[in-house]
C-alpha cells in the first residue's frame, strides 16, 4: 500500500490504569515533539495494529495509539464489565492528560468514527480536527441493516456462515441470539460464535474480501474480545439516544471543527447513507465518497484519502 507512510516503530509504549478493573495499553510513535494526533481503532474490541501508524507523516506528528477497554493489550481482555461508550470516551481524555497533550486530531474509522464523534461532542476543546472514516453512528436502523436484513442480500454465502450457529427459531434477532452464545459458560459455545461473528465482518468488509482478513476471525483471543464486545455495544445501543451523534444539539458543538469524511461508497458494513447523514446535518464537513471501496481503511482508495487528510492538518 504504496501511500500510506513507512513503518515506525514506537518510542513510548506503557500502560494506564483507568478504574479499578481496566488498565490500557498505549503508544506513542513519530516526531516525540510533534504535532499530537490520536488513532481511534474501530469494533469496539478491534484493538490497533501497526498498521495503524502509517496513516500519519513520522517527521511532523506525534502519533498516539491504545487499545480500547477489553481490547488488544489492554487488561482484562475480552471483559464487558464497566466498557460503556462513555468510558472509553473519558479513556480518551485521560490519555491526553496523561501525555501532557494540550490539543490533538483525532482520527477514527468505523466505531472509531462513532467514538471521536462522542469524544468530540463531549469535548470539543482538545480538538484541532477530525478525520473520519466508514461513518457508524450506532442507529438501530444501521445494526439492522448489517446484522439482521441489508448486507445478507449482498453476501449471502458470508450470510448464511453467520446464522449457521443460531437455531431457526431464534433468527428473527439475529444479535440477540449470538448475546447468549457470546456470553455463554461453556467456552466451545463462545468461541464458536465468536468465530463466525468476526468471520462475517471481515468478509464484507472490503469491496473484494481478502483472505487474510477472514483468517483473522479464526484466531481465538482476538475474534473472543472483538465479537463479544461489538455484540456488548450493540445490545445496549451505545448507552446513547437513537441518532443521538447525528442531533443538531450534538453537532453544534463541533460544526467549528475542521473536520473531513471519507466514505466507501460500497461499504456494507457503516452504509454511505450514515455518511450522508451526517454531511447534512454537518454540511461544514468535507465528505468524499470513494467509488470502488467498501468498508476497509486497506482499501487502496480509503486509505489515499485518509493519507491527504491527515496532512492536510499537518499545519494546524
Amino acid at each position: 500500500m504504496a501511500t500510506l507512510y513507512a513503518e515506525i516503530q514506537p518510542f513510548e509504549t506503557g500502560t494506564l490504569k483507568v478504574s479499578d478493573i481496566h488498565t490500557l495499553y498505549y503508544e506513542v510513535c513519530g516526531k516525540e515533539n510533534g504535532k499530537p494526533v490520536v488513532f481511534l481503532h474501530g469494533g469496539p474490541g478491534g484493538g490497533i495494529g501497526e498498521r495503524d501508524r502509517r496513516f500519519f507523516d513520522p517527521a511532523v506528528y506525534k502519533i498516539v495509539l491504545f487499545d480500547q477497554r477489553g481490547s488488544g493489550k489492554s487488561t482484562p481482555a475480552a471483559s464487558l464489565e464497566q466498557n460503556t461508550t462513555w468510558d472509553l470516551v473519558e479513556d480518551t481524555e485521560r490519555i491526553r492528560k496523561h501525555l501532557g497533550i494540550d490539543r490533538w486530531v483525532v482520527f477514527g474509522g468505523s466505531w472509531g468514527s462513532t467514538l471521536a464523534l462522542a469524544y468530540a461532542e463531549t469535548h470539543p476543546e482538545p480538538v484541532k480536527a477530525l478525520v473520519l472514516r466508514g461513518i457508524f453512528t450506532l442507529r438501530k436502523s444501521e445494526l439492522l441493516f448489517f446484522y439482521q436484513n441489508g448486507t445478507s442480500h449482498l453476501f449471502p454465502e458470508a450470510w448464511d456462515d453467520y446464522i449457521a450457529p443460531i437455531p431457526e427459531a431464534e433468527r428473527g434477532d439475529m444479535m440477540k441470539a449470538y448475546h447468549k452464545r457470546l456470553n455463554s459458560d461453556d467456552e466451545k459455545t463462545r468461541l464458536t460464535a465468536a468465530r463466525a461473528w468476526s468471520k462475517y465482518e471481515m468478509s464484507t468488509s472490503r469491496l473484494i474480501p481478502d483472505p487474510d482478513d477472514v483468517n483473522k476471525a479464526a484466531e481465538d483471543d482476538w475474534a473472543n474480545a472483538f465479537a463479544r464486545i461489538e455484540n456488548h455495544y450493540f445490545i445496549n445501543e451505545g448507552w446513547m439516544r437513537d441518532g443521538q451523534l447525528l442531533e443538531k444539539q450534538s453537532i453544534d458543538k463541533i460544526r467549528h471543527i475542521p473536520t473531513v469524511i471519507v466514505q466507501g461508497r460500497y461499504d456494507v458494513v457503516c452504509p454511505a447513507t450514515t455518511a450522508w447523514a451526517l454531511k447534512k446535518e454537518f454540511p461544514e464537513a468535507e465528505l468524499h465518497f470513494v467509488p470502488n471501496a467498501g468498508h476497509s481503511a486497506r482499501e487502496d482508495g480509503i486509505a489515499k484519502l485518509l493519507v491527504e487528510a491527515t496532512n492536510k492538518f499537518r499545519d494546524l
